[in-house]
């Protein structure tokens, strides 16, 4: 073991491991760090619980000459007898070190183990990493070295794993926050707010197309049916869009009721707008293939849905709105109005798609002009436009 080197790794983990640009550099350098002051590591896991919707843990594996691998697991991980039988679950629940030599017997009980034993692997300790908020989660050290790792060496990974278990917190939490803000707010939104866009009044314009939807029926629906099933309709609903969305390049921005507000940003100096309109028409043909195919038992009964949906593109207001210290990364403007009055003529004419005449001028072709409509609000009736292949409910 050399001291120097591993007092040098103590003292960079204390300053944070600013030279690591990444996790998985910092994972990188890390371990490479280790073996440079004597620990003789094959390979090292990190896993770290987090705060998702859809994702249970992430897992950062380093071996010796290999790239760091990333990967998540969801929520059904905890029903998985391999994870059941893991040392790193003990470490989870109980906060407590697992040490697994390969020579002993009693370490068969560990699939993992087994597993790297058949590599070479001669010696496995898991240690707890705690975060100060009081949450436990996991590393993992594995050895070829004849023998397993010594006491000297245990000593060290067991001094080094609380510096570390500071700078992998702080790195959780940074993901954490994106994530959260991604699932709340959206991405282009989250990243604005990290950034620092986080004042009142703190707004941009930006050119764009804008998805405004909402489910014909929800009032019956939900006067009729349990809260529960309204919610788990809703629930689906949403995915029939959100899916077609982001596949093709659009931010879902809000949640209203059965509502969906969605802007497909226009890079006005590249003059992409035709490229950007395309990709919402798609989205558009996906999203109404979907929401046909959804179909909800309710006893003896089977509901099917229809919903509305109007394109618009335009300049938007787009930023931080509200009022006190509540605040909503939203898009207002006379675009968005339009959009909106527009759905509500979808509805009028039986429709599910319809477009203003500025969204289906830039998108040609697949479009039959419905006519022109008053639009509340709005001193100029509006020419609307309908998907060709489809007809006006009866």
């Amino acid at each position: 073991m050399n001291a120097s080197e591993l007092q040098k790794l103590t003292d960079w983990l204390i300053d944070g491991g600013r030279s690591a640009a990444s996790p998985k550099s910092f994972m990188a350098e890390t371990c490479e760090r280790m073996v440079a002051a004597g620990l003789p590591l094959w390979r090292v896991g990190v896993f770290v619980r987090t705060l998702h919707p859809d994702i249970y843990g992430r897992s950062f594996i380093w071996k010796p000459g290999a790239e760091v691998e990333v990967g998540t697991v969801d929520h059904k991980i905890l029903d998985s007898p391999d994870f059941h039988n893991s040392p790193i679950i003990i470490v989870f629940q109980q906060g407590q070190e697992v040490r697994a030599r390969a020579d002993d017997p009693q370490s068969a009980r560990f699939p993992i183990v087994e597993e790297l034993r058949a590599e070479g692997v001669t010696d496995y300790i898991a240690l707890p990493l705690f975060f100060t908020d009081g949450t436990i989660h996991a590393s993992s050290w594995t050895t070829k070295q004849s023998g397993g790792f010594t006491d000297e060496q245990l000593a060290a990974l067991r001094g080094l794993n609380t510096p570390l278990s500071r700078v992998i917190e702080i790195i959780n939490w940074r993901r954490m926050a994106a994530n959260l803000l991604d699932t709340y707010v959206g991405n282009r939104a989250g990243e604005r707010i990290l950034g620092g866009q986080i004042r009142r009044g703190h707004t941009e314009t930006m050119n764009a197309a804008i998805w405004l939807s909402d489910l014909r029926g929800f009032t019956a629906l939900s006067d009729r049916l349990p809260a529960e099933a309204v919610v788990d309709i809703l629930n689906r609903y949403f995915d029939c869009q959100v899916a077609a969305i982001k596949k093709h390049g659009g931010d879902v921005l809000k949640y209203m009721g059965d509502g969906l507000l969605a802007v497909f940003p226009i890079d006005e100096y590249v003059g992409d707008e035709q490229k950007v309109c395309s990709h919402v028409v798609e989205a558009a043909h996906e999203s109404r293939a979907s929401v046909a195919e959804l179909n909800y038992p309710i006893g003896d009964t089977i509901e099917r849905f229809r919903f509305g949906l109007a394109l618009h593109v335009g300049r938007i207001l787009y930023g931080n709105i509200g009022g006190g210290n509540r605040l909503d990364f939203t898009c207002i403007g006379p675009a968005v109005n339009l959009a909106a009055r527009l759905e509500k003529i979808a509805s009028q004419l039986g429709r599910t798609v319809v477009a203003s005449e500025g969204f289906a001028g830039i998108c040609r072709g697949g479009w039959s002009e419905l006519g022109e409509f008053p639009v509340a609000g709005f001193s100029k009736a509006a020419r609307v436009y309908g998907l060709a292949d489809e007809k006006s409910a009866a």
